[in-house]
This record gives structure tokens, C-alpha cells and sequence, in this order.
């Protein structure tokens, strides 16, 4: 297990070298990870992931709260991205469906230890959540 940590740490530590002596031009890492780390892409992977294909609407009933411009933003960036694939059928009214791509699902696939993570220590989170308030 230390020996892994050690890794972790040396991998750490070139990303956030190579972050940093880029942050004025174009940082592979802080790019993709801005795009998939903020609040409404991770929800949207989250969903698509356990229910496959989704309308737009249905997407946002799973989600909640998410505006539908802020959907709207949200599904477009992952699709630029190539997590999420839409696909309109030609109908009256047009019907569009969004799944996660392969490269969604690999990245939701580096997801599930940061969501049993979260699962995990959501109580103690919580409850110092509750102890900070107080103060």
C-alpha cells in the first residue's frame, strides 16, 4: 500500500508540475478535468450511466434542480467532449436520446471510487459539516 501511495504522490506531483508551468496556455489536464468535474456534467454521467438512454426531459427529472439552459450547456460540453452521444430522430416532434459514449463509461469507470468515497464518508462529512456551522 505504500508503495502505491508513493506512486500516487510522484503521479500527483508531475500533473500539478505540468498544470502549473502551463496554467497561461493550454493544459491538457486542467481542461478535461474542469469540463468533468463540475457539478451538473458529473450528475448527467451519473445518470445516463444507471439508466442507459435518457430524453432530455427524463434527464432532467433524474437530475432535479438543473435549469434546462444549464442541461442544455451541460449535455453539449460532454458531447463536444465525446462522453455523451445525442442522437435526434426525425419525427414529429423530434425525439433526441443521450447515452454515454465508451469514453463516457471508461470515465465513469474512474468515477465509482470517488462515488463509494463520497458513500463512505458522507456521515462523517456531515457531521463536520454540522460542527463548522457552529462555530
Amino acid at each position: 500500500m505504500e508503495n502505491q501511495d508513493l506512486k500516487s504522490e510522484k503521479k500527483f506531483k508531475e500533473y500539478f508540475n505540468l498544470a502549473n508551468s502551463s496554467r497561461n496556455f493550454s493544459c491538457p489536464v486542467r481542461d478535461v478535468v474542469a469540463h468533468v468535474s463540475d457539478k451538473w456534467s458529473l450528475l448527467v454521467v451519473y445518470a445516463l450511466a444507471g439508466d442507459g438512454t435518457l430524453r432530455f426531459n427524463e434527464l432532467k427529472s433524474k437530475i432535479g434542480d438543473v435549469s434546462q439552459r444549464m442541461l442544455t450547456v451541460t449535455v453539449r460540453k460532454l458531447e463536444q467532449d465525446g462522453l455523451v452521444k445525442r442522437t435526434i430522430y426525425p419525427e414529429v416532434p423530434p425525439r433526441v436520446e443521450y447515452q454515454l459514449t465508451s469514453l463516457g463509461m471508461e470515465l465513469l469507470n474512474k468515477l465509482v471510487p470517488l462515488i463509494d468515497w463520497a458513500q463512505e464518508n458522507s456521515n462523517l462529512i456531515i457531521s463536520s459539516r454540522k460542527k463548522a456551522a457552529k462555530y
